[in-house]
């Protein structure tokens, strides 16, 4: 049996002039989560699209299970459960109504529906709230009750598209503990985010994705060690003084920093290198001796932002929007 759940070769998407998806590669292992990276308007959720048969692609191909999905889109969907970034229920239903509605969908016995919304109820925390309606559910209820009702069925492939957004910090790791639960139980999971935070807690690999194609792959730790051993923060008084202090540290012989491995963020500078304590103290010395005198100094492990920051020269959150609002317009 092959140990890939989705296989995604050449895949291309365009809506009129927005080329959203330029070729896209992707394996994802079965019982994993695969995580999509990447600003709005990248592609990621174009891709979920057609892995989930809403859309077609202009070329290439992918399967899901062995599936393609165009050509068994329908088998496809019975094998799948899709969570948007919006939750996708009836307000005016209960939230047990809203589960037996999934199950009806689906064509399951009613027999089933009923225990199955009853378990997944008991399990995502809503048990208390089962008769009332949706509307009354905060945002983190309504994202769990979606994220249930995408698993009446029991798929064995779930495509979470950004399912954290708008969550606050409480509500988010709870739905990190969900998705655990659910890879633990044989659950093969692509999730598209835009927070860096997440990818690197969930994602067995990802795939980093910007303006339509994927600009680097592996897992969070692969990813981060292209950053080098270690990341110094520099902070200064104003932007002008941290600009000056990075022509101080491109300039100076004893660091030997290249370009590509410092940035001015604001009042910070960040400057990727192997031997953070080691480098610390040399700049130190230099910054001193150029009567630059820094406010905060710290040394730590590379982080995903770094990494797309370096990879993209922008920001996880900062793309354009532009595939996103063409895609709209044409569904």
């Amino acid at each position: 049996m092959n140990d890939n759940a989705i296989v995604v070769q050449g895949l291309h998407k365009s809506f009129g002039d927005v080329h959203a998806v330029k070729g896209i590669d992707l394996e994802v292992e079965r019982a994993t989560v695969y995580g999509l990276l990447g600003p709005n308007g990248a592609g990621k959720t174009t891709t979920v699209r057609v892995l989930t048969t809403i859309l077609h692609p202009d070329q290439g191909s992918a399967s899901v299970l062995g599936l393609d999905v165009v050509d068994d889109a329908q088998a496809v969907r019975e094998r799948i459960g899709l969570a948007g970034q919006y939750a996708a229920i009836d307000e005016h239903l209960t939230g047990r109504e809203n589960l037996r509605l999934a199950g009806n969908l689906s064509h399951l016995p009613k027999a089933l529906t009923r225990q199955r919304a009853g378990d997944l109820l008991e399990r995502f925390g809503l048990a208390d709230a089962a008769d009332r309606p949706a509307n009354t559910y905060s945002g983190g209820m309504r994202r769990r009750l979606d994220l249930a009702a995408a698993l009446v069925h029991r798929p064995p492939v779930l495509f979470l598209d950004e399912p954290t957004t708008g969550l606050d910090p409480a509500s988010r790791k709870d739905l990190w503990g969900v998705i655990d639960e659910l890879v633990a139980d044989g659950t093969t999971v692509l999730l598209t985010t835009q927070y860096l935070e997440e990818a690197d807690r969930l994602a067995k690999r990802l795939a980093v994705i910007d303006l339509g194609v994927v600009i680097a792959e592996g897992t969070p730790q692969e990813l981060k060690a292209r950053m080098g051993g270690t990341v110094i923060d520099v902070g200064f008084a104003d932007h002008e003084t941290a600009t000056n202090a990075a022509i101080v540290v491109r300039s100076a012989p004893e660091l030997d920093a290249q370009d590509e491995d410092i940035r001015v963020d604001g009042s910070m500078i960040e400057l990727a290198v192997d031997d953070g304590p080691k480098t610390a103290i040399v700049l130190l010395r230099t910054l001193d001796a150029n009567s630059l005198t820094p406010t905060t100094l710290a040394v730590r492990e590379p982080s995903l932002d770094d990494v797309f920051l370096t990879l993209t020269g922008h920001k996880a959150e900062d793309g354009a929007d532009h595939a996103n609002l063409a895609e709209r317009g044409a569904a």
